[in-house]
């Protein structure tokens, strides 16, 4: 393959990263799949060689974690406030149907307010219901951090693959 085209395979696979880790701002968008994808993609055009295999297999590990860690966090963090499961369960629900139905922010409207409305049924105390939302709230910042930074962690191991070179 001539530099050039190598080159430019290789600044368009760091821009598709790119906009994978700033698509975890959304919280629907899966950026940390797109940052994945663009992995696999370079392996798929350069080859993965050994040292390929083992970073890629670690990019696939984090990438799974970063995929898990919304759903880890904000329930754990509601949970830890008094939130039933049941109420976590439906909040989930209710913010990925609505995400899909007004996207790209629904869900993020709709989540806590269903587990507020289930929690206040529940408990029937107001400030309760807020303190548990909030939990959730806060668990979904953590979890947004903790995204970003795994996202961060896969781009950089993705370079030192780049630098050095197919194995």
């Amino acid at each position: 393959m001539p530099d050039w085209l190598v080159a430019s395979s290789n600044v368009l696979l760091f821009t598709i990263m790119l906009v994978g880790l700033f698509g975890l701002i959304v919280p629907i968008f899966p950026g940390g799949v797109v940052i994945w994808l663009a992995a696999l993609g370079y392996g798929l055009l350069h080859g993965f060689g050994t040292t390929g295999t083992i970073i890629f297999s670690i990019i696939t590990i984090l990438m799974i974690a970063s995929a898990l860690a919304d759903n880890w966090f904000m329930g754990t963090r509601a949970r830890r406030e008094g939130a039933a499961w049941s109420s976590i369960i439906v909040a989930l629900l209710a913010g990925a149907v609505v995400t899909f139905l007004v996207p790209p922010f629904g869900g993020l409207v709709a989540a806590p307010i269903a587990l507020y409305l289930m929690e206040y049924m529940r408990l029937r105390d107001s400030k309760q219901a807020i303190r548990i939302t909030r939990g959730l709230l806060l668990g979904w910042g953590w979890a947004f951090f903790v995204r970003f930074g795994l996202g961060v962690l896969k781009i950089g191991l993705w370079v030192i693959w780049l630098r050095g070179g197919v194995s």
